[in-house]
């Protein structure tokens, strides 16, 4: 999920579909240059080539009450208070995007798509919608979160699209596994890592994006193709026809329009997976300062994380009255231990009520009542714990592109009489 820079946030949804019939009229000027490597390899009509962005409309965004960041590519969050389902639904989803939406994606169009698993195989598949269909279709629900969430947060400032809390979600996902396509195709004993690859073509003519994950997170029993999104067909912003969900790790290894699973015997990288790109130091770093290249590595899994849910940011609340507070809390691969909330800056916790996920992957619920003795402002802080003894931090630690954030939440109230 490689982070554009900052565009001019619309003022309203009127103004954002206005704003795209001039990005679509420069297109169609050829303004993003004669040379571009999509339409000089002669994929125009092809369902490769990605969308103009008044075909945004058609994809469903902006979704209602969503924060965009940017237009092209399209990326927004929510506001965590519109997080609170145990399943987020479809429209609460953040979308992250790389590039923008392939018009295959748009007009749900299958005619000519496979998907194909290559490499370090001992037989190639091209398998269409039909064939991944024959395989055992399972649901999970997953967390899906952007490497940058938070970045926001981070001290001094970042560039990139400035996430604040709710590029996170946890959905239904339904689909194949990834493991039972690989064991298909009969994996080489040199097979030691994917290379996976979307239909999404940067208009810029660039690399388009591709990552990969290692053989043994592939053949995790709930790393999918996931071809369904909370039941329904995959949305066009979600991936449509087939992406992959890796539970418990960053949103860039979580390729959408996934058309390709390159087998490889070596690490996959990728032009936009290079660099400081969705690497994270070895070490612990000055804030504002980048260790060499060779010191970053990877990033993959998250880090303990909470969000509070309810009540909702800078809400006006009355002394002696109970109120419920709720939120989620995540592990990565881990598992979440225990959550604890303070309003006092972090002098006293309490400990919340926990519900635990549907599975390791997906989100823990927690809870608690409490009541403001006194007016005042106050700050509802959540930390989580997980079972490896890891803690949410009270500052965020620093690194170049503002990845893993999990900084505590801290969520501001009012209480009057």
């Amino acid at each position: 999920m490689q982070h554009s820079s900052h565009e001019t946030i619309p003022n309203s949804r009127r103004d954002f579909l206005a704003n795209t019939g001039k990005v679509a009229l420069l297109m169609g000027m050829g303004m993003f240059g004669a040379g571009c490597e999509a339409v000089n390899q002669g994929l125009l009509g092809h369902g490769m080539i990605p969308i103009a962005l008044d075909d945004l409309q058609a994809a469903g965004l902006p979704k209602t009450d969503m924060l965009v960041h940017s237009e092209n590519p399209f990326n927004g969050e929510f506001a965590p208070h519109l997080l609170n389902d145990n399943v987020t639904p479809t429209e609460r989803h953040f979308v992250r995007n790389n590039s923008t939406i392939p018009k295959r994606a748009i007009d749900k169009d299958l005619n000519g798509w496979k998907l194909v698993i290559d490499g370090e195989v001992h037989k190639d598949l091209a398998l269409s919608m039909d064939d991944l269909q024959s395989f055992p279709q399972v649901t999970y629900e997953v967390i899906l979160e952007c490497a940058g969430n938070g970045r926001s947060l981070f001290e001094p400032k970042i560039d990139g699209t400035p996430w604040q809390l709710g590029a996170v979600a946890c959905s239904k996902w339904t689909g194949v596994r990834l493991r039972d396509v690989l064991q298909s195709a009969g994996l080489k004993p040199s097979a030691i890592y994917t290379g996976n690859y979307g239909e999404d073509i940067p208009t810029d003519g660039s690399e388009p994006f591709s990552r990969g994950i290692p053989i043994d997170k592939a053949m995790d029993e709930r790393t999918l193709i996931a071809l369904k999104m909370n039941g329904e067909t995959l949305p066009a912003a979600h991936g449509f026809p087939a992406r992959l969900i890796v539970p418990g790790w960053i949103g860039s290894a979580m390729q959408k329009w996934l058309n390709r699973i390159w087998v490889r015997d070596q690490v996959h990288d990728s032009e936009k997976m290079s660099g400081y790109s969705y690497r994270i130091p070895a070490y612990q770093v000055e804030p504002g300062n980048r260790p060499p290249v060779e010191d970053m590595l990877i990033a993959t899994s998250w880090r303990v994380k909470s969000l509070i849910t309810q009540p909702k940011s800078h809400k006006k609340l009355r002394a002696g009255t109970p109120i419920r507070i709720r939120g989620h809390a995540w592990a990565g691969e881990n598992e979440i231990d225990k959550v604890l909330v303070s309003t006092d800056f972090g002098i006293q916790w309490q400990e919340t009520q926990l519900t635990s996920p549907s599975n390791k992957f997906a989100w823990s619920h927690w809870e608690l009542e409490l009541t403001f003795a006194n007016k005042g402002y106050y700050e509802i802080w959540a930390r989580a714990y997980d079972d490896a003894g890891n803690a949410q931090p009270f500052t965020q630690p620093w690194n170049p592109k503002g990845y893993l954030g999990n900084v505590i939440h801290r969520l501001p109230v009012f209480v009057d009489t």
